[in-house]
């Protein structure tokens, strides 16, 4: 237990670390971004500008996330609060898609007018800025968040990613900007399609792990071989389930034992097991014992 207690707090670590990082330099780019949209008239830069703080404030959702999940286990939560992640990331996920519905209904108003925006070098400059310190952040993100496991990491990494590819667009925009006077609000309304997208794509991976998804095929496989290894006779191994609590895990499995043997035996074939699961997958155990008939 004390190797997971290292584990989750390593974890946390490096949670605390992306998201102040990410406050730091998104919230920078939000001054940047916003001043030029304001010089230009750009409500896709004005737009951008938001998403690009809306990361901040994301960030300081994993951070907030990152604390409550590293509670220890207690009377009332026995399994701990490492789902604190999973509720963090569907509140990005509603976060991205409400930005995305505001900005979509300006740009069909800015549509509808006939409103264009002036943009300069200061545009091209400060999006091309952006689009690489976005995608650095987006990696050391996902580098964190697949270390440590961390959904809500790899949901502001995909935060960031959605940041850079609007950018991107947005670059694309004010390059062809003087020949057609609706490409601001194209751009707006592009943005926020993207950012729908990452809002689906977080809350749909959030949900899966919320609801329950069964053991891949190759950690069914390890587990098996590892217990194989143990030498105890042909068990039978089946009805394998994971319960993931995130920072805590329960499996709990069914194995068939000769009928003849008696209840001693059967709990100490049981507890090397559990002792096996736990050393090597960081996991409880609870098995079933079922009576093999020849």
């Amino acid at each position: 237990m004390a190797m997971n207690h290292d584990k989750n707090s390593d974890k946390a670590k490096a949670s605390y670390l992306e998201g102040a990082i990410s406050i730091v330099v998104n919230t920078a780019l939000f001054a940047v971004k916003f001043y030029a949209g304001i010089i230009t008239g750009s409500v896709a830069l004005i737009a951008d500008s938001w998403h690009t703080l809306s990361d901040s404030l994301s960030s300081i959702v994993v951070i907030v996330a990152a604390k409550l999940s590293g509670r220890k286990p207690d009377d009332g939560h026995p399994f701990g609060h490492g789902r604190w992640e999973q509720i963090a990331a569907l509140f990005i996920a509603f976060f991205l898609a409400a930005i995305a519905y505001d900005f979509a209904k300006e740009s069909f108003e800015r549509f509808g007018n006939k409103q264009g925006a002036n943009f300069g070098t200061i545009a091209i400059v400060v999006m091309a800025i952006s689009i690489v310190v976005k995608e650095l952040l987006a990696q050391y993100a996902f580098y964190v968040g697949k270390k440590s496991g961390n959904l809500t990491v790899k949901a502001d990494g995909w935060h960031h990613r959605s940041d850079a590819l609007s950018s991107v667009v947005v670059l694309i925009g004010i390059l062809f900007a003087s020949k057609f006077w609706w490409i601001d609000s194209v751009m707006g309304i592009i943005i926020s399609l993207m950012l729908l997208y990452a809002a689906y794509k977080i809350a749909s991976e959030t949900v899966d792990k919320l609801l329950g998804q069964p053991p891949s095929k190759e950690l069914k496989e390890k587990i098996n071989s590892a217990i194989q290894n143990l030498n105890l006779g042909d068990l039978r191994l089946h009805h394998l389930h994971i319960h993931n609590y995130v920072t805590h895990q329960e499996l709990t499995m069914h194995i068939r034992l000769d009928k003849h043997m008696t209840i001693e035996e059967g709990h100490r074939i049981a507890t090397v097991i559990e002792k096996k699961i736990e050393s090597d997958f960081g996991m409880q155990s609870t098995i079933h014992v079922e009576p093999l008939y020849a």
